[in-house]
C-alpha cells in the first residue's frame, strides 16, 4: 500500500510581515514569490538556504518542493518570516524531532517567532 503525502501549509510573521509556505514531496525547489531563492540577493539567499542545509545535513537529502507567498512589511522582513515558515514547514512536514532540534539548536529563531 502506498502512502500518498498531500501538500502542507505552514505561517511565518516577522514583524508585519506574514509568509505561508506550501511544502509537498518534490525535487528541492524553493520559491519565494515565484522567484527561485538562487536568484535573490546574496544575504537573502544565505537566510533562506540555513534551514535546507541543516535539512540536507540531518535527514541526509531535500527531496521538498516548497513555495512561499510573502506580503506585508519590508523585504527583510519578509525573508525572515519565509525563513521561519520554510523551517516550521519541514519540521511539520517530515515529522523528524532530531531535524526541530537541530533547527533549535542553530538558531531558536528558526522556529520560534
Amino acid at each position: 500500500m502506498t502512502q500518498i503525502t498531500k501538500a502542507i501549509m505552514v505561517g511565518g510573521k516577522r514583524k508585519t510581515a506574514i509568509a505561508k509556505a506550501t511544502i509537498a514531496a518534490g525535487k528541492g525547489n524553493v520559491t519565494i514569490n515565484k522567484i527561485p531563492y538562487e536568484n535573490l540577493d546574496f544575504f537573502k539567499k544565505l537566510m533562506i538556504q540555513e534551514p535546507i542545509e541543516i535539512t540536507k545535513k540531518v535527514l541526509g537529502n531535500f527531496d521538498f518542493d516548497i513555495r512561499v507567498n510573502a506580503k506585508s512589511g519590508g523585504q527583510e522582513s519578509q525573508i525572515h518570516a519565509s525563513r521561519l515558515a520554510i523551517a516550521r514547514a519541514l519540521v511539520k512536514f517530515t515529522k523528524s524531532e532530531d531535524l526541530k532540534k537541530a533547527f533549535l539548536r542553530y538558531d531558536k529563531n528558526l522556529l520560534v517567532a
